[in-house]
């Protein structure tokens, strides 16, 4: 009977521990969300160029820093403070490479550029209401990819 007891307060004296580890967790970070702190770090992209290495593209208050990650280290390989692409500077790098005739490359730039423009004749959104928006199986998902296709050709 003794043991029994034993058993019932270190199962209950674990579950309060717990049950107030859990609680504190979600009342801090409900408070670091409500008080708009954002990671500073944001990760751009990963390339893996081997079983136990990868380039890293991260951006760290506003500067983009190439990583090279390995298992031992990590080597900041390239840094430069990061400006996003504006049509001036995208129609100057298609002149740099070519002229805006240079074929597939310009008008890839281009679609690219019109599609950040949130422009909404271009862009069509699906309906926010409809259950399968924005999946795979969404028919407005395949009318949008039939279009984009149709576009190229």
């Amino acid at each position: 009977m003794d043991t029994l007891i034993v058993a019932a307060r270190v199962v209950l004296s674990l579950g309060v521990v717990l049950a107030m580890l859990w609680y504190l967790q979600r009342r801090l970070s409900r408070g670091a969300r409500a008080l708009g702190v954002a990671n500073p770090v944001t990760v751009v992209g990963r390339q893996p160029i081997g079983q136990k290495a990868s380039v890293v593209v991260i951006e760290v208050e506003g500067t983009r820093l190439v990583l090279g990650v390995t298992e031992q280290a990590v080597t900041v390989l390239h840094e430069k403070p990061f400006t996003p692409a504006t049509p001036t500077t995208l129609d100057a790098a298609i002149s740099v490479l070519g002229g805006p005739e240079s074929a597939p490359a310009a008008q890839f730039a281009r679609s690219l550029a019109a599609a950040e423009a949130d422009d909404p004749a271009r862009v069509a959104q699906p309906a926010p209401s409809a259950s399968l928006a924005g999946s795979i199986l969404s028919p407005s998902t395949w009318r949008q990819t039939a279009a984009l296709l149709r576009q190229g050709r």
